[in-house]
C-alpha cells in the first residue's frame, strides 16, 4: 500500500487548504514554463515563484513529468482527506456543490492573490493588461485547460459562479475581459478561518459559543417539540425551521442550540430582501465552509411575504427567525416546521433573572419577576445594567430600582423615536373625580396587576381566549383629567407610559400606518411599557361605505387595528374626545371602559383644594362660590390657576381672589361664554 506523504500533517482545515494551494501553486509553475522558455526563465523573472517551488522539490515533484503531477497530487489529497473525519471547508464545497478537484483546483487558482500579491504580477504579466492582476476569462480559457480535460475551464468557471463562489469584478468589460475572485468571507472560511463578523449583513457563531438545549429557558411543552426536531432534520421531513415571536426574546438563542445539538454553528443573515442577490449568492457556500447552519432574519410588515431563496451550494435545513406578522414562501416552506416563542411567564422570567444574578446578590427578586414583563433578550440586556447602576453606588446588591432604572434606560433606546414618554407620579388622591370613576380607575390597576394570572382564574375555555393584554377606553370632554389619570395609573403600577404621536404614525401611503402601528405595538409588548394613544377617534374611526379607493384603504387600517388590538399583550389606553365616533368593534374590544363627565361641585372645590398653593389667602366662602358658580373642567381650573399665579407673581407671589377671579374670566374669555361672577 503506498504510503501518505502528508500523513504527519495535522488533520485540520488549515492543512487541508495549505495542501491545495501547494498543488495549485505547482501547477501554475509547470503551465507558466512554456510562456517563459524555461523554469529558470520563469524564476528569474518571479523569484519568490523559487521559493514555492523549492519547497515543492522537497517532495520530489520535480522528478514527475508535468502531465504527472496532476494526477500525483489528487492522490495525495485523496489519501489524505480519507484519514480525516473532521470538517473540512473545502472537501464539504466539493460534496456540496458536486465539483470535482480540478474545478477545486480553479478556485484555488482564482483566489491566489489573497494569499500573495506578487502572483497578481504574473497574471498581468501572462494576460497583457496594464492593472489588471486578476485572472481573466480569456487567460484561462485557453491557458488553464489540462489535457485530456473534456469539461473545459469555461463550464468549471460557470458551475463556480452558478454556486456563488467566484464572483465577476468588472461585469461592464467585455466577456473574455472579465476578471474573477473569491469574495473574501468565503476565502477566509476556506483557509480555516472562522471570524464572527464575516460581513455587514451576516454573523458567524462557532457551536462552542451557543447555548446547549439543557440551558435553554422555554415552556416544556415547546422543549419536548426541541427534542424531536433533530431526527426531523435528519431523515429529511423537515427542511427549514420557523421561530415566531417577539425580537430580543431568544428566537436566533433556541436555533443556535439546534445547531449546536447537531455540531453546527450558526450563520445569521439579517436585512434579507434589503441585501442584494449577489451577496445572498454567498450565503449558501458560506454556511457549507463554515459548517453553520444558515439563520434568515425577516422583519415583515403586516400583510407581507417573504420568499426564502434557494441557497445553492448548502445541503441541509434552514432556519427562519420572524415575528407574529407576515408569512414566508418558497421551496423550503413547504417542509418546515413553525414553533412559537412566546413572552415569558413569570417562572421562566425568575429562570432568566436568576441566570443573569448567578454572582450578585439581588433582592426581592419576587416583586422583580412579577412586575417587569419584559422578553428574554431584554432582561438579560436590563440585568447587566442594573448591575452597573448599583456598582455606581458602591453596592453588591441589586435593588428593584436598579431594575426600574435599567428598563426605563431600554425603553428610550427603543422608542424615544416613536413615542413620547410622559413623567409619572403620585397616586389616585390626586384626581378629583365621582365615585364612580374612580371605582373604574382602580378595577383597571386590578385588571393590569393580574393580568397574568386572570387566564388561570377562569375556566379554560375562557381561558385559552385571553392573553396578557389589557385595552382600557377613556371617554369624556376634553379637561376632565383622561391624561392625568392615564399617568397616575402607570405611576400607581410603577410603569413607564408613552403618549403615541398620531403625526409620526399617520401615512398617506397605503400600508405606512400599519407598518408604524405594528412597530410601536411589538416594541411596547416587548419592554412592557403603558401605550397611551390620546385623541385615539382619530384612529379607531367608524367603517363607512366604500364609495372610493380612500375609503376602501381607511377601512383596511381600522381592519389591522381591530386585529393587533386583540393580540396586543401590553397595556393599551385610548383616549378620546368624542366616544360616539368610534367603531363599535373597537368598543368591544375593551377591557375596561371610563367614562369621564364635567365635574360637579364638590369635584371641582377639591380640583381648586389640589392645584392652589398652600401659601394662597383666597377666602374659603368665596373659593365655594367659585366652585359652585363656575363650571370649569378640570384643565380649565389647572389653567385659572397657572394664569393666577403668573400675575401674583408680579405683585407680591400670594394668590388671592382678586388674582383668581381675574383668571377665571379670562377662562370663559377663551370659550367665548359669558362669566357668572358678578
Amino acid at each position: 500500500m503506498r504510503k501518505d506523504p502528508f500523513e504527519n500533517l495535522p488533520p485540520s482545515a488549515a492543512t487541508h487548504f495549505q495542501l491545495y494551494f501547494y498543488a495549485t501553486m505547482h501547477r501554475l509553475i509547470e503551465q507558466c514554463v512554456p510562456q517563459f522558455g524555461s523554469r529558470e526563465a520563469l524564476f528569474e523573472q518571479f523569484p519568490f515563484l523559487a521559493g514555492y517551488y523549492g519547497e515543492l522539490a522537497a517532495k520530489e515533484l520535480n522528478r514527475l513529468a508535468s502531465s504527472e503531477t496532476t494526477k500525483w497530487w489528487a492522490n495525495a489529497l485523496r489519501e489524505w482527506e480519507e484519514g480525516v473525519a473532521g470538517h473540512l471547508p473545502l472537501r464539504a464545497l466539493q460534496t456540496a456543490c458536486e465539483l470535482d478537484r480540478q474545478t477545486l483546483m480553479l478556485l484555488v487558482l482564482l483566489g491566489l492573490i489573497e494569499e500573495d500579491a506578487r502572483v497578481g504580477l504574473l497574471f498581468e504579466t501572462l494576460q497583457g493588461i496594464a492593472g489588471q492582476q486578476r485572472p481573466t476569462a480569456g487567460l484561462l480559457n485557453g491557458w488553464w485547460a489540462h489535457p485530456g480535460d473534456t469539461t473545459g475551464v469555461r463550464a468549471r468557471i460557470r458551475r463556480l459562479q452558478e454556486f456563488g463562489l467566484v464572483q465577476v469584478v468588472n461585469p461592464e468589460a467585455p466577456r473574455v475581459q472579465w476578471a474573477y475572485q473569491v469574495p473574501s468571507p468565503l476565502w477566509d472560511a476556506l483557509r480555516g478561518e472562522a471570524h464572527k463578523t464575516l460581513t455587514p449583513w451576516a454573523t458567524y457563531h462557532a457551536p462552542e459559543t451557543l447555548l446547549s438545549m439543557e440551558e435553554l429557558i422555554v415552556p416544556e411543552p415547546l422543549r419536548r417539540t426541541l427534542s424531536l426536531i433533530p431526527q426531523l432534520l435528519g431523515s429529511g421531513e423537515a427542511e427549514a425551521i420557523i421561530v415566531r415571536g417577539p425580537n430580543r426574546n431568544g428566537r436566533r438563542t433556541l436555533l443556535g442550540a439546534l445547531a449546536r445539538l447537531t455540531g453546527r454553528g450558526t450563520l445569521l443573515v439579517e436585512g434579507l430582501g434589503k441585501v442584494a442577490d449577489e451577496r445572498l449568492s454567498l450565503v449558501g457556500p458560506l454556511s457549507t465552509a463554515l459548517n453553520a447552519l444558515p439563520v434568515l432574519a425577516l422583519d415583515l410588515e403586516p400583510g407581507a411575504t417573504a420568499e426564502l431563496p434557494r441557497l445553492h451550494g448548502y445541503a441541509g435545513p434552514v432556519g427562519v427567525v420572524m415575528g407574529r406578522q407576515g408569512g414566508v414562501s418558497g421551496p423550503n416552506v413547504e417542509r418546515a416546521v413553525t414553533l412559537r416563542l412566546d413572552i415569558p411567564d413569570a417562572e421562566a422570567r425568575r429562570q432568566h433573572w436568576q441566570s443573569c444574578f448567578d454572582r450578585v446578590e439581588v433582592a426581592e427578586l419576587e416583586r422583580i419577576c412579577e412586575r417587569f414583563r419584559m422578553t428574554g433578550g431584554n432582561i438579560r440586556r436590563a440585568a447587566r445594567l442594573a448591575e452597573s447602576y448599583a456598582a455606581l453606588d458602591a453596592r453588591t446588591r441589586v435593588l428593584p430600582e436598579d431594575v426600574q432604572q435599567a428598563s426605563r434606560a431600554l425603553n428610550r433606546q427603543m422608542l424615544d423615536t416613536l413615542a413620547a414618554q410622559l413623567e409619572t407620579s403620585g397616586d389616585w388622591s390626586e384626581l378629583a373625580v365621582s365615585a364612580e370613576t374612580l371605582g373604574e380607575l382602580r378595577h383597571l390597576e386590578s385588571r393590569c396587576c393580574y393580568r397574568e394570572r386572570l387566564q388561570q382564574a377562569v375556566g379554560p375555555v375562557l381561558g385559552r381566549q385571553l392573553n396578557a393584554g389589557v385595552r382600557a377606553l377613556f371617554s369624556g370632554p376634553s379637561g376632565t383629567g383622561k391624561t392625568l389619570a392615564a399617568k397616575l395609573l402607570a405611576s400607581q403600577l410603577q410603569m413607564d407610559i408613552y403618549r403615541l404621536d398620531l403625526s409620526t404614525v399617520v401615512n398617506k401611503y397605503i400600508g405606512e400606518t400599519e407598518k408604524s402601528l405594528s412597530q410601536i405595538f411589538s416594541r411596547a409588548e416587548e419592554l412592557d411599557v403603558i401605550l397611551l394613544l390620546d385623541e385615539g377617534d382619530a384612529l379607531l374611526t367608524q367603517r363607512t361605505n366604500v364609495q372610493t379607493s380612500n375609503d376602501r384603504y381607511a377601512n383596511l387600517e381600522t381592519n389591522y387595528l381591530l386585529q393587533r388590538l386583540e393580540s396586543f399583550e401590553g397595556i393599551l389606553i385610548v383616549t378620546t374626545n368624542a366616544g360616539d365616533r368610534i367603531d363599535t368593534a373597537f368598543q368591544r374590544r375593551m377591557d375596561v371602559v371610563v367614562n369621564f363627565r364635567a365635574p360637579e361641585a364638590a369635584e371641582r372645590w377639591a380640583i381648586w383644594q389640589l392645584h392652589l398653593a398652600e401659601t394662597s389667602v383666597v377666602d374659603a366662602s368665596r373659593l365655594r362660590e367659585l366652585a359652585v358658580r363656575c363650571a370649569l373642567t378640570g384643565g380649565q381650573i389647572r389653567n385659572a390657576v397657572l394664569h393666577a399665579s403668573v400675575l401674583a407673581l408680579s405683585n407680591g407671589g400670594v394668590v388671592d381672589n382678586k388674582h383668581l377671579e381675574a383668571a377665571i374670566r379670562r377662562e370663559y374669555r377663551k370659550m367665548g361664554a359669558v362669566c357668572p361672577l358678578r
